[in-house]
């Protein structure tokens, strides 16, 4: 570890402390947000990342077609990540007893500027993480444990007093199996904060924090380059969901579409307004246009359904990977899976969401999704209005059909669209483009 006992590193008025305690619970999320960061830069999701999810339909369609523009902003998320991880070191740093640890922002701005100074050996700093996640592990079992004895010391406490009211005996069984309990909880609570950040010194924890954060840059740097978007944020030509803070409005959006699509007759006129009520109003305005068109193609249901199913395929695992990570579960519901390798299993980072996606893009795509709704109630009711003589059994067995491989999936894959059965089961896909045009009977408002 180096000497960090300089003038630069003698000033600070935080509130100065030895132990962690209560602190145990902030810095065991700052170790997962560590955890979690060097877990998206090992070999194995860098690969999955230029192999798979860049060249990936939503990456593609919704973000950019330009590789290098693709990198940029990926490693522009990275700093963004590592800087909010550093920006809380650096908060922990101040509150120790012992100065040198005060103002590491100064550290840590000279990490570009002399990266071989600051080199970190792979073996040490993996070693240096699983030791705290190892802590960080025990810290979130204590939050859940001292939870659970406030729950027992309330719910002992009313009882203690409902006896005393009643004026009964508070040397019963029943009470002294309660204090056996209460007792056993809180053994519970004092061994795990033996075992967690709680009792531990918190210089030491920061030492191994900044050694950390040294080694993050670093795999930063091997891994998207010293000089690849790592400073500035990447060029953008028109707006993202993440910037106008629509993304999980969206997301939202795009599940009540896959919800219709899905259902097995005509929706109902309730689902109907609330999916144009909560339509952004640009969106309106071009679905208005978009519906007042004449097209001179006719096509099937099973085919209005292959080209939304092929569609929603790619698009619902993004609508759900933004719900995940804007609603995320937080650090003490997930502690103990830190450091373990799940089969297949990565983290979400913000091109697998809708942070990045064009506002424009998306706009144009939605209206067109929403095309392919109105026309599929309208072939439905008017199918239902003039059933054809020669295919109403072909039809709705058809339908039944489709409905059957819907409802024999037994339990959804996470982040699967419901309705992508519809794409599988056509093998000419129409072309997403062609849908505009509208029926006799409108289903949307224009």
């Amino acid at each position: 570890m180096r000497n960090f006992n300089y003038r630069g590193f003698m000033t600070g008025m935080a509130s100065r402390q030895d132990k962690i305690s209560i602190l145990a619970f902030e810095i065991a999320n700052t170790i997962t947000k560590a955890a979690n960061l060097l877990q998206s830069l090992s070999e194995e999701n860098v690969e999955y990342l230029n192999k798979e999810l860049l060249p990936s339909k939503g990456v593609q369609q919704l973000v950019s077609t330009n590789m290098k523009d693709l990198l940029t902003i990926v490693a522009h998320d990275k700093r963004e990540d590592f800087a909010v991880f550093c920006r809380e070191v650096i908060r922990f740093g101040d509150m120790c007893k012992d100065p040198q640890w005060h103002n590491l922002g100064r550290y840590f701005s000279k990490l570009d500027m002399d990266t071989v100074t600051h080199k970190q050996l792979r073996a040490e700093a993996e070693m240096t993480m699983q030791e705290l996640i190892t802590l960080a592990q025990h810290t979130s079992e204590l939050y859940h444990e001292i939870h659970a004895l406030d729950k027992f010391e309330k719910d002992y406490q009313r009882k203690i007093e409902a006896l005393i009211f009643l004026k009964l005996s508070l040397e019963g069984e029943h009470v002294l199996m309660l204090e056996s309990e209460l007792k056993h909880q809180r053994k519970t609570v004092r061994n795990l904060k033996k075992k967690s950040l709680w009792f531990k010194r918190l210089e030491e924890v920061v030492e191994k924090l900044v050694d950390i954060a040294t080694f993050i840059h670093q795999e930063i740097s091997e891994a998207y380059g010293y000089d690849v978007g790592l400073t500035s944020s990447p060029r953008r030509k028109s707006e993202t969901l993440g910037e106008a803070g629509l993304a999980l409005r969206y997301a939202n959006l795009i599940t009540r579409i896959d919800a219709i699509a899905l259902y097995p007759t005509s929706p109902s006129d309730n689902m109907r307004d609330a999916l144009y009520n909560v339509l952004p109003p640009n969106v309106k305005t071009s679905l208005r246009s978009r519906l007042q068109a004449v097209t001179k193609e006719e096509l099937t249901l099973s085919q209005i359904k292959a080209d939304l199913g092929i569609t929603l395929q790619w698009l619902v695992p993004i609508a759900t990977n933004t719900k995940r990570a804007i609603q995320g579960f937080g650090w003490a519901n997930t502690g103990n899976d830190l450091g373990k390798k799940s089969c297949g299993q990565k983290k979400i980072i913000r091109l697998q969401t809708l942070h990045h996606a064009d506002k424009e893009k998306m706009d144009e795509l939605i209206v067109e999704l929403v095309t392919w709704l109105h026309r599929m109630i309208s072939l439905r009711r008017s199918n239902k209005a003039f059933p054809p003589k020669t295919s109403k059994v072909h039809s709705s067995e058809e339908d039944k059909n489709l409905l059957e491989k819907v409802m024999q999936r037994g339990k959804l894959v996470p982040g699967i669209s419901k309705s992508q059965e519809f794409g599988m089961s056509k093998k000419h896909v129409q072309r997403l483009s062609r849908s505009t045009g509208t029926s006799p009977h409108t289903q949307f408002k224009a």
